[in-house]
Protein backbone atom coordinates (compact mmCIF):
# COMPACT_ATOMS: atom_id res chain seq x y z
CA UNK A 1 0.00 0.00 0.00
CA UNK A 2 1.57 3.34 -0.80
CA UNK A 3 1.91 6.30 1.58
CA UNK A 4 -0.62 8.67 1.15
CA UNK A 5 0.54 12.94 1.30
CA UNK A 6 -2.11 15.11 2.49
CA UNK A 7 -2.58 17.43 4.76
CA UNK A 8 -4.84 17.79 8.23
CA UNK A 9 -5.68 18.99 11.77
CA UNK A 10 -3.78 16.66 14.16
CA UNK A 11 -4.93 16.92 18.11
CA UNK A 12 -3.65 15.07 20.86
CA UNK A 13 -6.10 14.99 23.93
CA UNK A 14 -5.08 13.44 27.35
CA UNK A 15 -6.04 13.04 31.06
CA UNK A 16 -4.20 15.55 33.34
CA UNK A 17 -2.51 14.01 36.40
CA UNK A 18 -3.83 10.20 36.10
CA UNK A 19 -0.68 8.60 37.39
CA UNK A 20 -2.00 10.64 40.66
CA UNK A 21 -5.47 9.30 39.90
CA UNK A 22 -4.55 5.48 40.66
CA UNK A 23 -3.00 6.47 43.87
CA UNK A 24 -5.27 8.41 44.68
CA UNK A 25 -8.42 6.80 43.97
CA UNK A 26 -7.69 3.36 43.41
CA UNK A 27 -7.24 1.06 40.03
CA UNK A 28 -10.63 0.31 39.17
CA UNK A 29 -12.78 3.67 40.17
CA UNK A 30 -9.52 6.07 38.07
CA UNK A 31 -9.78 3.61 35.35
CA UNK A 32 -13.35 3.50 35.16
CA UNK A 33 -13.29 7.44 35.09
CA UNK A 34 -10.34 7.37 32.34
CA UNK A 35 -12.32 5.44 30.44
CA UNK A 36 -15.52 7.33 30.57
CA UNK A 37 -13.30 10.74 29.20
CA UNK A 38 -11.84 8.39 26.18
CA UNK A 39 -15.15 7.69 25.26
CA UNK A 40 -16.12 11.00 25.84
CA UNK A 41 -13.38 12.61 23.41
CA UNK A 42 -14.12 10.20 20.64
CA UNK A 43 -17.60 10.84 20.59
CA UNK A 44 -16.17 14.80 20.27
CA UNK A 45 -14.08 13.65 17.49
CA UNK A 46 -16.94 12.01 15.53
CA UNK A 47 -19.32 14.60 16.11
CA UNK A 48 -16.96 17.09 14.37
CA UNK A 49 -16.36 14.28 11.10
CA UNK A 50 -13.14 13.86 12.70
CA UNK A 51 -11.36 10.51 12.70
CA UNK A 52 -9.98 9.03 16.65
CA UNK A 53 -6.19 7.44 15.15
CA UNK A 54 -5.76 6.03 17.71
CA UNK A 55 -5.74 5.91 22.12
CA UNK A 56 -2.95 5.61 23.84
CA UNK A 57 -3.58 4.87 27.43
CA UNK A 58 -4.55 7.91 28.86
CA UNK A 59 -4.66 9.83 25.36
CA UNK A 60 -6.11 9.88 22.05
CA UNK A 61 -4.78 11.01 18.93
CA UNK A 62 -7.15 12.38 15.92
CA UNK A 63 -7.37 13.80 12.72
CA UNK A 64 -10.05 16.74 10.88
CA UNK A 65 -10.45 17.83 7.73
CA UNK A 66 -9.89 21.64 9.13
CA UNK A 67 -8.37 23.57 11.66
CA UNK A 68 -12.32 24.43 13.15
CA UNK A 69 -13.27 21.50 13.00
CA UNK A 70 -10.65 20.44 15.60
CA UNK A 71 -11.22 23.41 17.31
CA UNK A 72 -14.59 22.64 18.12
CA UNK A 73 -13.99 19.22 18.90
CA UNK A 74 -11.16 20.18 21.43
CA UNK A 75 -13.86 22.84 23.25
CA UNK A 76 -16.70 20.13 23.43
CA UNK A 77 -14.11 18.03 25.16
CA UNK A 78 -13.03 20.57 27.44
CA UNK A 79 -16.84 21.41 28.04
CA UNK A 80 -18.08 17.92 28.66
CA UNK A 81 -15.68 16.88 30.86
CA UNK A 82 -15.59 20.01 32.78
CA UNK A 83 -19.61 18.79 33.47
CA UNK A 84 -18.22 15.84 34.65
CA UNK A 85 -18.54 15.34 38.82
CA UNK A 86 -15.13 15.05 41.22
CA UNK A 87 -13.28 11.15 40.98
CA UNK A 88 -12.71 10.91 44.74
CA UNK A 89 -11.18 14.48 46.00
CA UNK A 90 -9.99 15.16 42.53
CA UNK A 91 -11.53 17.31 39.62
CA UNK A 92 -10.75 15.50 36.55
CA UNK A 93 -9.35 17.63 33.57
CA UNK A 94 -7.96 17.13 30.10
CA UNK A 95 -5.28 18.93 28.28
CA UNK A 96 -5.12 19.33 24.61
CA UNK A 97 -2.63 20.39 22.07
CA UNK A 98 -3.97 20.63 17.79
CA UNK A 99 -1.66 21.70 14.63
CA UNK A 100 -2.71 21.70 10.89
CA UNK A 101 0.38 20.75 8.89
CA UNK A 102 1.33 17.78 6.54
CA UNK A 103 0.61 14.14 7.48
CA UNK A 104 1.38 10.78 5.88
CA UNK A 105 -1.11 7.95 6.07
CA UNK A 106 -0.12 4.56 6.59
CA UNK A 107 -1.74 1.29 7.60
CA UNK A 108 -3.98 3.15 9.58
CA UNK A 109 -1.63 5.54 11.45
CA UNK A 110 -0.41 8.98 10.70
CA UNK A 111 2.92 10.19 10.84
CA UNK A 112 4.20 13.34 9.66
CA UNK A 113 5.49 17.32 10.93
CA UNK A 114 1.95 18.23 12.19
CA UNK A 115 2.08 14.95 14.31
CA UNK A 116 5.28 16.07 15.75
CA UNK A 117 4.16 19.49 16.43
CA UNK A 118 1.11 18.82 17.65
CA UNK A 119 2.08 16.19 20.28
CA UNK A 120 4.43 18.87 21.45
CA UNK A 121 1.61 21.32 22.22
CA UNK A 122 -0.35 19.02 23.95
CA UNK A 123 2.87 18.82 26.30
CA UNK A 124 2.56 22.48 26.48
CA UNK A 125 -0.65 22.57 27.89
CA UNK A 126 -1.96 22.34 31.42
CA UNK A 127 -5.25 20.72 32.97
CA UNK A 128 -8.31 22.64 30.61
CA UNK A 129 -6.33 24.29 28.72
CA UNK A 130 -6.18 23.93 24.92
CA UNK A 131 -3.05 24.85 22.79
CA UNK A 132 -2.54 25.25 19.04
CA UNK A 133 0.13 27.49 16.92
CA UNK A 134 -0.17 30.61 15.29
CA UNK A 135 -0.11 29.19 11.85
CA UNK A 136 -3.01 27.34 12.80
CA UNK A 137 -4.63 30.28 14.26
CA UNK A 138 -4.57 32.22 10.61
CA UNK A 139 -7.01 28.68 9.23
CA UNK A 140 -9.49 29.56 11.57
CA UNK A 141 -12.66 31.46 11.30
CA UNK A 142 -13.39 34.76 12.68
CA UNK A 143 -15.27 33.55 15.64
CA UNK A 144 -12.77 30.88 16.84
CA UNK A 145 -9.62 33.30 15.98
CA UNK A 146 -10.89 36.25 18.15
CA UNK A 147 -11.18 33.36 21.42
CA UNK A 148 -7.27 33.03 21.08
CA UNK A 149 -4.33 34.89 22.79
CA UNK A 150 -0.72 33.88 22.07
CA UNK A 151 1.21 32.69 25.71
CA UNK A 152 4.73 31.60 24.79
CA UNK A 153 7.23 30.89 21.60
CA UNK A 154 9.07 27.07 22.45
CA UNK A 155 11.85 25.80 19.62
CA UNK A 156 10.85 22.11 18.44
CA UNK A 157 13.43 20.00 17.34
CA UNK A 158 14.07 19.97 13.40
CA UNK A 159 12.61 23.64 13.29
CA UNK A 160 15.22 26.20 12.41
CA UNK A 161 11.97 29.04 13.73
CA UNK A 162 10.35 29.34 16.77
CA UNK A 163 6.58 28.16 16.87
CA UNK A 164 4.36 30.78 18.00
CA UNK A 165 2.18 29.22 20.64
CA UNK A 166 -1.83 30.26 21.14
CA UNK A 167 -4.49 29.23 23.72
CA UNK A 168 -8.07 28.73 22.65
CA UNK A 169 -10.36 30.06 25.42
CA UNK A 170 -13.61 27.73 25.20
CA UNK A 171 -15.12 28.94 28.36
CA UNK A 172 -18.57 29.93 27.28
CA UNK A 173 -19.23 33.94 27.71
CA UNK A 174 -22.23 35.20 29.15
CA UNK A 175 -23.69 35.90 25.81
CA UNK A 176 -23.47 31.98 24.51
CA UNK A 177 -23.28 33.23 20.82
CA UNK A 178 -19.26 33.97 21.70
CA UNK A 179 -15.96 32.47 23.48
CA UNK A 180 -15.09 34.60 26.52
CA UNK A 181 -11.94 35.54 24.96
CA UNK A 182 -10.98 37.86 28.41
CA UNK A 183 -9.94 34.71 30.68
CA UNK A 184 -9.26 30.86 30.63
CA UNK A 185 -10.97 28.34 32.59
CA UNK A 186 -7.98 27.49 34.56
CA UNK A 187 -6.90 29.92 37.61
CA UNK A 188 -4.14 31.77 36.59
CA UNK A 189 -0.68 30.62 37.94
CA UNK A 190 0.83 32.34 40.72
CA UNK A 191 3.93 34.12 40.18
CA UNK A 192 6.74 32.53 42.42
CA UNK A 193 9.35 29.58 41.72
CA UNK A 194 10.86 27.98 44.83
CA UNK A 195 13.39 25.75 43.78
CA UNK A 196 15.47 23.48 46.46
CA UNK A 197 18.98 22.52 44.79
CA UNK A 198 21.58 20.64 47.20
CA UNK A 199 19.11 21.39 50.04
CA UNK A 200 19.26 24.98 49.07
CA UNK A 201 16.45 27.16 48.09
CA UNK A 202 16.14 29.66 45.42
CA UNK A 203 13.05 31.76 44.70
CA UNK A 204 12.12 32.90 40.91
CA UNK A 205 9.71 36.02 41.09
CA UNK A 206 9.33 39.90 40.38
CA UNK A 207 12.86 40.80 41.94
CA UNK A 208 14.89 37.34 40.42
CA UNK A 209 12.85 36.46 36.94
CA UNK A 210 15.67 33.99 35.94
CA UNK A 211 18.00 31.57 36.58
CA UNK A 212 21.24 29.80 34.40
CA UNK A 213 21.98 26.09 35.33
CA UNK A 214 24.78 24.11 34.20
CA UNK A 215 28.58 22.40 35.71
CA UNK A 216 30.59 25.60 34.93
CA UNK A 217 31.27 27.48 38.47
CA UNK A 218 29.85 30.89 36.76
CA UNK A 219 26.18 29.23 36.52
CA UNK A 220 23.46 30.85 39.05
CA UNK A 221 22.63 26.95 40.20
CA UNK A 222 25.73 24.89 40.25
CA UNK A 223 24.85 21.77 38.62
CA UNK A 224 27.20 18.66 40.07
CA UNK A 225 25.91 15.59 38.15
CA UNK A 226 28.66 14.58 35.42
CA UNK A 227 25.62 13.90 33.01
CA UNK A 228 25.21 18.06 33.13
CA UNK A 229 26.16 19.98 30.21
CA UNK A 230 28.82 23.30 31.09
CA UNK A 231 25.83 25.55 30.30
CA UNK A 232 22.97 23.63 30.73
CA UNK A 233 20.10 25.70 30.54
CA UNK A 234 17.82 28.19 32.07
CA UNK A 235 14.57 28.61 33.84
CA UNK A 236 13.26 32.23 33.38
CA UNK A 237 9.72 34.04 34.21
CA UNK A 238 7.44 35.07 31.07
CA UNK A 239 4.29 37.07 32.13
CA UNK A 240 2.77 34.69 34.95
CA UNK A 241 4.75 31.49 33.34
CA UNK A 242 8.36 30.01 34.47
CA UNK A 243 9.79 28.67 31.18
CA UNK A 244 12.96 26.19 31.58
CA UNK A 245 14.74 26.29 28.13
CA UNK A 246 17.40 23.58 27.15
CA UNK A 247 21.13 24.02 25.50
CA UNK A 248 22.59 21.24 26.27
CA UNK A 249 24.10 17.75 24.87
CA UNK A 250 22.29 15.35 26.63
CA UNK A 251 18.66 16.43 27.30
CA UNK A 252 16.89 17.95 30.03
CA UNK A 253 14.56 15.50 31.95
CA UNK A 254 11.35 16.99 33.63
CA UNK A 255 9.00 15.49 35.72
CA UNK A 256 5.95 16.86 36.75
CA UNK A 257 4.35 15.25 40.09
CA UNK A 258 1.35 13.07 38.34
CA UNK A 259 2.73 12.82 34.53
CA UNK A 260 5.43 11.14 33.58
CA UNK A 261 9.21 11.97 32.55
CA UNK A 262 9.75 14.08 29.26
CA UNK A 263 13.01 14.97 27.95
CA UNK A 264 13.83 18.34 26.56
CA UNK A 265 16.65 18.91 23.60
CA UNK A 266 17.13 22.26 22.67
CA UNK A 267 13.25 22.94 23.70
CA UNK A 268 11.74 24.29 26.65
CA UNK A 269 9.00 23.33 28.94
CA UNK A 270 6.12 25.53 31.10
CA UNK A 271 6.73 24.35 34.29
CA UNK A 272 3.50 23.85 35.74
CA UNK A 273 2.52 22.58 39.83
CA UNK A 274 5.52 20.45 41.48
CA UNK A 275 8.28 18.39 39.98
CA UNK A 276 12.10 17.33 39.79
CA UNK A 277 14.29 18.35 36.98
CA UNK A 278 17.60 16.09 35.84
CA UNK A 279 20.37 17.09 34.11
CA UNK A 280 21.59 14.84 31.16
CA UNK A 281 20.04 11.55 32.72
CA UNK A 282 16.81 10.53 33.78
CA UNK A 283 15.83 11.21 37.74
CA UNK A 284 16.07 7.36 38.60
CA UNK A 285 19.92 7.67 38.09
CA UNK A 286 20.56 11.25 38.27
CA UNK A 287 23.14 12.21 40.86
CA UNK A 288 22.05 16.04 41.24
CA UNK A 289 18.26 16.90 41.15
CA UNK A 290 16.25 20.30 40.93
CA UNK A 291 12.83 20.00 42.61
CA UNK A 292 10.63 23.38 42.07
CA UNK A 293 6.99 24.49 43.32
CA UNK A 294 4.90 26.79 41.56
CA UNK A 295 3.77 28.88 43.69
Amino acid sequence: MADEQAQAAVLFADVSGSTKLYETAGDQVAKAAIDQCIHIMRQCTDTAKGRTVKTIGDEIMATFPSADAAADAAIEMQSAINELKPVGNSKIGIRIGFNWGPIVEADGDVFGDAVNVASRLSHVAVKGQIITARDTVMLMSPMLKSATRKITNIQIKGKAAEVEVYELMWQQSEDATTMAASRSIYKPRKTTLRLVLQGQEHLLSDELTAVSMGRDATAELVIKDRMASRSHGKIERRLDKFVLTDHSANGTFVMVDGDKEVVLRREEFTLRGRGWISFGQSKTTATDILEYFCE
